[in-house]
């Protein structure tokens, strides 16, 4: 999988630090608005 890297404006490979262990942190949905479908798509993978 490639990720693109806005520090240095490129694609790079994604490779964990442990083989076949990954980790993921999102903070929760804004909560200053209206709650609509766009704030799901963070937790939603293809």
């Amino acid at each position: 999988m490639k990720l693109y890297n806005t520090l240095t404006r490129t694609l790079e490979e994604f490779k964990p630090i442990e083989e076949n262990h990954l980790s993921l942190y999102t903070c929760g949905p804004t909560v200053y608005d209206f709650t609509h479908i766009g704030h799901i798509r963070a937790y939603v993978f293809n």
